[in-house]
């Protein structure tokens, strides 16, 4: 299964794990491909980047995780949408990302992508939700 992930999963996942963690651990244990676009990676990095500021072993975490989904993700290039999806255009990306990558699945908290859910047959849910839905990892 191909799956696209908000940079606020990802982040989460990593400075908190929780849940999103729990998706991360998924992922390296290879329970779904994820999918990134060069947009998505950028916005990895930056807001990597911004969080570890002044704390250098979180900025390597970031950096160890960041070069793992570089190397072990499915890099798609997806042409440029020809009109908005989303109340914010950034978000935007992250559809662009799953029409070029096949992923019918994008995992969000962020409430302008989950809004759209269902955008083009593409399932925006909650890390609980894909969890709960796609991957029956019991709490």
């Amino acid at each position: 299964m191909n799956v696209v992930m908000d940079t606020n999963v990802v982040v989460s996942g990593l400075l908190f794990g929780g849940v999103p963690g729990r998706i991360l651990s998924a992922w390296h244990n290879r329970a779904f491909v994820l999918v990134i676009s060069s947009e998505i990676i950028n916005e990895y990095h930056r807001v990597g980047q911004i969080l570890a500021r002044g704390q250098p072993a979180l900025l390597h975490d970031v950096e160890a995780l960041l070069a793992l989904v570089t190397r072990y993700a499915s890099m798609v290039n997806p042409p440029p949408m020809v009109g908005p999806v989303s109340e914010d255009p950034d978000d935007d990306k992250f559809f662009a990302a799953a029409l070029a990558g096949n992923a019918r699945v994008i995992v969000s908290g962020d409430k302008h992508l989950l809004r759209v859910s269902g955008w083009n047959a593409i399932d925006v849910v909650k890390p609980r939700q894909f969890v709960e839905r796609y991957l029956m990892i019991a709490d």
